[in-house]
Formats: C-alpha cells, sequence, structure tokens
C-alpha cells in the first residue's frame, strides 16, 4: 500500500476552544461567535494530518480494465474514456514499478491508444515494450501490433505506400524470428495483401510510363514486379506488358520468349490469348 502523506497540523487544532470570558448576551454577538468558532473548525480541518491511500496495484488494474469496457449510451453507442484509463495504469508503473502490474499495465496503455486510434503513441508504446522485455511472451503480438500501427495508415493504392512498407517491415521481424507464435498466422496472410498491394503499386506505376511510351521505364516496373513480388497472381500481366515493352523496344525475340512463357505456365490467364495474338503477328 503506497501513502501520501499531507503536512502535520499544528498541537493547538487538537485542543477545544476555551470558553468566552464573558456570556455573549446579544444575537449578533451569538452569529459572531459562532462564526469565529466555525473559522477556527475549518482552519483546523484543513490543516489536519491527512492520508491519502494509493490503491494497490491489483486494484488499479481492474479499475482500469472496468474503465476500457466503457459504458453505453442509449443501447447503441459505447463510450470509453481511454485517456482516464491510461492515467489509471500509468498510476501502477509509478507507484508499483517493480509489480508485475506494471508490465501488465504497459501493454494495456499501448493498446488503449491502439483502439483510441492513435497510432503513433501505440506503436511507441509497442516498440518499447519489446525493448524492456525481450523474452516477454507477448513480444510477438506487439510486432504485429505495431504492424497494424503502420497497416492503419495506409493510403490508396495510387499514393505514398511508406505505412504498407513499414507494416512489412515488422511482419518480416515477426515472420523471421517467432515462426510458430500464434501471431505468426495472421502475420502471414496481412504479409500477402501487403505485398499485393505494393506490386500492384508497381505494376500501376509501369502503366502509366507504357501510357506515355516511356518504355524502358515501364520495363523496369514489370521486371520488380517479377523479381520482388512473384506469385502473387500478377505475374501473366506483368509478363505480357513486359513482352509489349520488349516489342517496342525493338527487342522481338525477348518478347516472344516472354510471350511463350505465358503460354506455357498461365494458359488459364486473361493475358495468354492476347500473347498468342502477338506470337502469330510475328510470325
Amino acid at each position: 500500500m503506497a501513502r501520501v502523506f499531507a503536512r502535520r497540523s499544528p498541537d493547538f487544532c487538537h485542543e477545544p476552544p476555551k470558553p468566552a470570558a464573558a456570556p455573549v448576551r446579544s444575537r449578533a454577538g451569538l452569529l459572531a461567535a459562532l462564526g469565529a468558532s466555525a473559522l477556527l473548525l475549518a482552519s483546523c480541518a484543513s490543516d489536519t494530518a491527512n492520508f491519502e491511500d494509493v490503491p494497490p496495484a491489483d486494484e488499479l488494474y481492474a479499475e482500469g480494465q472496468e474503465i476500457l469496457e466503457g459504458w453505453t449510451f442509449l443501447w447503441v453507442y459505447t463510450f470509453v474514456n481511454y485517456t482516464k484509463a491510461i492515467e489509471t495504469f500509468q498510476a501502477i508503473i509509478d507507484n508499483y514499478p517493480y509489480s508485475d502490474y506494471a508490465v501488465k499495465a504497459e501493454l494495456q496503455i499501448a493498446d488503449a491508444y491502439f483502439s483510441d486510434k492513435r497510432w503513433d503513441e501505440a506503436l511507441s508504446y509497442y516498440r518499447d515494450f519489446g525493448d524492456l522485455h525481450p523474452q516477454h511472451e507477448k513480444v510477438p503480438y506487439t510486432i504485429l501490433r505495431s504492424a497494424k500501427c503502420h497497416y492503419e495508415q495506409i493510403s490508396t493504392i495510387n499514393r505514398d505506400q511508406t505505412s504498407a512498407k513499414e507494416a512489412l517491415h515488422f511482419l518480416e521481424l515477426l515472420l523471421r524470428n517467432y515462426p510458430y507464435a500464434p501471431e505468426t498466422r495472421e502475420g502471414e496472410e496481412m504479409m500477402h495483401e501487403l505485398r499485393t498491394r505494393l506490386a500492384k503499386n508497381v505494376l500501376m506505376t509501369g502503366d502509366f510510363y507504357l501510357g506515355r511510351d516511356e518504355y524502358q521505364s515501364a520495363a523496369e516496373r514489370y521486371r520488380t514486379v517479377l523479381n520482388v513480388y512473384p506469385g502473387l497472381g500478377l505475374d501473366a500481366e506483368a509478363l505480357f506488358k513486359l513482352g509489349v515493352c520488349y516489342e517496342n523496344l525493338k527487342r522481338a525475340d525477348e518478347a516472344l520468349r516472354l510471350f511463350h512463357v505465358i503460354l506455357e505456365n498461365f494458359s488459364d490467364s486473361l493475358h495468354a490469348r492476347e500473347a498468342r495474338r502477338h506470337i502469330a503477328a510475328a510470325n
């Protein structure tokens, strides 16, 4: 039990007031005397020794969890005071820094920030948790949540993909260091989605250059899709468009080779028919 001690009161506050030398005979005098006594008692009360107890760590933790449950307004909207919950968990860390509840409180603060969509604050706490407790069983969870903090900030597919790349970085860390953790399965699914997203972004950039007849720049993007993001369902499209670039760059033999690869490996794809047409035209 942690305690906060107030300053001691002077000794006279513990002694009853001495009777007046002469009785008060008038109503006005009586009121004045009562007022003076009230002021004296109030002064003493404010100076009386005060012991303010800080609840035990387990009680504070339970209180924080209860706050996170929130309260429902009109049976429809649930309000959660995340700021108050964070303050409650922080009180555990401040008053019981060596308690097991302090470690749990760190994670609860990170989760509260995450639920409140304060991604940067949540990311900071998740990363700090991993740094402070590298052997803790919840580290894989914090890595996955770190990836999600970036994932939630991803823009549309035709915009800057920095957040997607940052999320992918944490997912690769999760899969590399914790391949058998329960969180890894979800991380694998998210990684596939992010890699597909990044591949489509590169493919879209290639299409932009192809539409402007900038075949060399377009070809570089299509090769990136094939070399960096293979096996995501975009190979046939990237091969075909790369072949078109090679045709326009007067590299007909390489273009034909790519069209034949499409027929051999992606005969059921939408681009197989177009590849046959280009092969026929070359002959």
